[in-house]
């Protein structure tokens, strides 16, 4: 099973490991830093030994990437890992918005429910099943979630079941959420964020979260 060095470090960029399984165009490796899409959060962007990766794929605890058919890498061979850094940040900070307004909003609608997510590079969306518009509740989500911003306060990650990958975040005092992706280490690199609802459909409310920058 492939190491996953991008919870340890998701600051990294670059990592030297070694071709695990090659299966036509299909390979894992022994450790990675290429985060697979989970959880809505898109996968990276990068190469593995030179070759663009096309697809990167969680199957079960395994992460299989996809090359070019013609790669011509083979088992044992040592590659270098890169990831394209300016997505992968974006993609973090957009990640903890999401869950930062999520938390939010269910601390103040009681029985919400959380239907779906998604974490691009240009923005992030959480989908709730609702009966009301949530238009009058975003200005108040948002200067709550700015203010944690503001106070750039640090965000723990860890395991709380290592053995089967099961992985959180939390921040002191306001909570502790089962979560998989990477993460930024201070809400400060968030930068503020601004929401935004749209509707998509009697009782479905999408509420899109937005950088700054």
């Amino acid at each position: 099973m492939t190491i996953k060095t991008f919870w340890a470090n998701p600051y990294q960029t670059v990592l030297i490991t070694t071709v695990a399984t090659v299966a036509g165009a299909q390979i894992t490796l022994m450790e990675t830093i290429f985060f697979a899409f989970s959880g809505g959060q898109e996968s990276d962007q990068g190469r593995i030994g030179g070759w663009p990766v096309l697809a990167a794929q969680k199957q079960g605890r395994e992460i299989v990437y996809t090359l070019a058919d013609n790669h011509a890498l083979g088992v044992g061979d040592n590659v270098q890992v890169e990831i394209d850094w300016h997505r992968r940040y974006r993609l973090m900070r957009l990640h903890f918005a999401a869950e930062l307004v999520l938390e939010l909003v269910c601390k103040t609608l009681s029985g919400v429910d959380k239907v779906g997510a998604h974490i691009a590079q240009d923005k992030a969306r959480i989908d709730f099943a609702w009966p009301e518009s949530l238009a009058p509740l975003l200005p108040g989500i948002a200067a709550q979630a700015n203010a944690i911003i503001a106070a750039d306060l640090a965000i723990h990650t860890a395991f709380d079941d290592q053995e089967n990958e099961r992985r959180y975040w939390e921040l002191e005092g306001f909570a502790r959420v089962p979560c998989g992706g990477t993460h930024v280490r201070r809400t400060g690199e968030l930068g503020a964020i601004r929401l935004k609802r749209q509707n998509k459909g009697r009782g479905n409310e999408r509420v899109e979260i937005y950088l700054s920058d």
